[in-house]
């Protein structure tokens, strides 16, 4: 086990054991006063005990403890059904996680023949600006490059100026609104271009104040990332574009999957900005199941100790449907299994 698992994996323990009844307190009452302040999740304040109902639901909200900043978690056993959220109707910083929905635009306009995967587009390099100095941030035209590369660095190396080449592409943040929109996602949208929403980064504090604008919920995301695993928005070879990218992701390595067991494969997708980091994904077990999750973390004191809860939460979620498939299911053969 490496030095990073390893610690990782103590501060996993070390959340679940050492969480005081003040610190769960806390956590429910900054849920309830964001909660009447946008009308999302719980109605009222209650007891830890009262608004999670099974084990592994309170493991997680131990695991997402908001005392140190908002942490929204949204997640789906794909095979069941069970889903699992913890402040997962409020807003968060989505950052490079809408990278996804981007690449998913523009393969439906190759799908409709607008574009191809080999068409060109340059890559758009933001032009040091002053923040808040305009509207957009101002940009230069780099490198052309194929639509199939761009897509592939947009989401595996979450380059910005690949991004900003395929958003201007297809039409510009409300081309990818009404893409989710059409779609049936309404608690997501894009403002601004990457460029500009990197310019103008830190205008809030995202552990303490909710911003809709390039926001989403961990609901709608997870909702988002599992249709497209399922197949339900795009063409088979476009999903297959979109997976492959997600699979061969390099940014994130101490979040979704830091702690996970060899054998399991991650396709996802993160995104950082001021006091917030997050990671988007698919979580494929060796039996053939399948774990969309969503996580969005803010605040905790450093990005180091975010993308510690990011893996610690994970883990959590993927033991837990696990162990949880185990009992349902003790005697599957492999040809039952899901995915066989």
């Amino acid at each position: 086990m490496s030095r990073i698992s390893a610690k990782l994996i103590g501060c996993g323990l070390a959340l679940l054991a050492a969480l005081p009844a003040s610190a769960l307190a806390q956590s429910n009452e900054l849920e309830a006063q964001f909660d009447r302040a946008f009308g999302t999740g719980l109605r009222a304040p209650q007891t830890f005990e009262a608004v999670y109902e099974t084990s592994l639901e309170r493991r997680i909200a131990q695991l997402a403890d908001g005392s140190n900043g908002r942490i929204g978690v949204a997640a789906i056993d794909l095979a069941t059904g069970e889903e699992i959220g913890v402040l997962a109707d409020q807003y968060f910083p989505m950052a490079s996680t809408s990278k996804v929905a981007v690449a998913a635009t523009f393969l439906e306009m190759v799908e409709q023949g607008k574009y191809s995967l080999t068409s060109e587009f340059p890559l758009l390099i933001p032009v040091p600006s002053a923040r808040f100095s305009s509207a957009a941030a101002p940009v230069r035209q780099g490198e052309y490059m194929p639509a199939h590369q761009l897509i592939e660095i947009m989401i595996a190396r979450s380059s910005n100026p690949a991004t900003d080449a395929l958003l201007a592409a297809v039409g510009g943040p409300k081309k990818v609104n009404d893409w989710m929109r059409r779609h049936g996602f309404k608690e997501f949208s894009i403002n601004r271009d990457i460029a500009t929403l990197v310019r103008d980064d830190g205008e809030f504090n995202p552990a303490q104040h909710i911003d809709k604008r390039d926001a989403a919920t961990p609901r709608e995301m997870l909702r988002f990332l599992a249709g497209l695993y399922q197949g339900k928005f795009l063409s088979g070879s476009s999903r297959r574009v979109l997976l492959d990218a997600m699979s061969k992701t390099r940014t994130g390595k101490r979040r979704i999957p830091a702690l996970m067991p060899a054998e399991v494969e991650v396709s996802h997708k993160t995104g950082s900005l001021n006091n917030t980091s997050s990671d988007i994904g698919i979580i494929e077990g060796p039996d053939g199941r399948a774990i969309a999750v969503a996580i969005y973390v803010t605040g905790q004191g450093s990005r180091a100790a975010r993308e510690d809860r990011i893996a610690a939460i994970a883990r959590a979620l993927y033991d837990g449907f696990s162990e949880r498939a185990r009992v349902a299911q003790p005697n599957w053969t492999n040809a039952e299994r899901p995915g066989g």
